[in-house]
């Protein structure tokens, strides 16, 4: 049972590459307009710098004039791998302006273009194939506006095309696509599931005479850890909703930066447990920050009041599954093995060291803009 949970705890943290920084996204609105659409389209230029090299002098900085002087080649680039379909037939698809502008993560290349249908736009086909081929966690967020109404769709290597009925619209299907990316954004939001495991290791652990000792009865165990998640749940929905709705709106590079540092702080408190005597208000606090980078992946589509709302309350739901599903799969193995020798020493101690070096250099990277191991 042991090598079981080493075995978990070893594959979170082995399986964790350097990213320190904001998953990859592109932010791409279109508009409805009887027999054409008119979109806009935002792509990080690290992204396409990666995808097609706009840094001509190679001193890892970008430029305006360098940028421009690719803007042909962007347009090109972004434009074969988007096709926009009415009624079975491909709309030709043209830039007419490159913009710069700049989001929560950084600067992006803005594509405004246009697409002749030649007839009346309904159904509308889109298929999203932008950056899979070199990264393939990269997300597509859409927007679309039709008939005064506005839909949303996340488009991803697994399902990177989608089909919108102009005359109607599917809540149903918007709540599902954000539902999933809530749960995967946990996931593969290691920072996140870091923190959170970081909180667990000692969950079946009790501090008694200044050493750590076996906690008792299972379901004490179970409240303990829920008074927890629920905490940073609260916390995190309350800041989550703040900064989707534009409320409070905090840098991106102080929001990451912090995160990894309450990572830091969680895996020091398992260490030297006088640092953190009330774990739930521990969660709570750094939860709040979280909330932020949760919202990282909403705040910048900008969706209308309804939209945002069923994207909002669909997105944390899909995290909340997320955490319940890395707990039910950590505590009970943990509550099994927490009186074995190997379990304060290897488990506990071990984890909590591993945690702390991997959110050192993250925080690092996130706060000195560094890059310590390029993938």
């Amino acid at each position: 049972m042991v090598k079981r949970l080493m075995l978990l705890i070893a594959t979170l943290l082995l399986s964790l590459p350097a990213w320190a920084h904001k998953p990859s996204d592109s932010y791409l609105s279109l508009s409805v307009q009887n027999d054409r659409v008119e979109g806009q389209w935002d792509i990080a230029l690290r992204d396409l710098n990666d995808a097609i090299g706009l840094d001509a002098d190679g001193n890892g900085e970008l430029t305006w004039g360098e940028v421009r002087g690719k803007h042909n080649e962007i347009s090109a680039y972004a434009l074969s791998r988007l096709t926009l379909t009415a009624d079975q037939q491909a709309c030709p698809t043209q830039v007419f302006e490159h913009l710069i502008d700049r989001h929560t993560d950084g600067a992006y290349a803005v594509l405004r273009f246009r697409a002749d249908c030649g007839k009346a736009v309904e159904p509308l086909r889109v298929e999203y194939h932008l950056l899979f081929d070199i990264d393939a966690q990269h997300k597509g967020l859409l927007r679309l506006t039709q008939g005064g109404q506005t839909s949303t769709a996340i488009f991803s290597q697994e399902s990177p095309s989608r089909e919108f009925s102009v005359a109607g619209r599917s809540y149903w299907h918007e709540i599902i696509q954000f539902v999933h990316e809530g749960t995967w954004h946990i996931w593969l939001g290691f920072d996140h599931v870091l923190f959170l495991l970081a909180l667990l290791l000692p969950a079946v652990m009790v501090r008694r005479d200044n050493r750590w000792q076996a906690a008792g009865e299972f379901s004490a165990v179970c409240w303990s850890v829920l008074s927890i998640v629920t905490a940073f749940t609260v916390a995190h929905s309350l800041t989550l909703s703040l900064a989707a709705l534009d409320v409070v709106r905090l840098p991106s590079r102080l929001v990451e930066s912090t995160i990894a540092a309450s990572v830091v702080l969680a895996g020091l408190g398992n260490l030297y447990p006088t640092m953190m005597t009330h774990r739930w208000m521990v969660a709570f606090g750094f939860g709040l920050i979280h909330g932020f980078g949760f919202a990282a992946v909403l705040t910048d589509l900008g969706l209308s009041q309804d939209s945002l709302l069923v994207s909002l309350v669909s997105f944390n739901v899909g995290v909340e599954i997320g955490q319940l599903a890395i707990v039910a799969a950590f505590l009970p193995l943990a509550y099994l093995i927490r009186r074995s020798w190997s379990y304060q020493r290897l488990v506990l101690t071990g984890g909590s060291l591993a945690v702390i070096a991997i959110a050192l250099v993250w925080f690092t990277e996130r706060a000195f803009d560094l890059q310590l191991f390029p993938l």
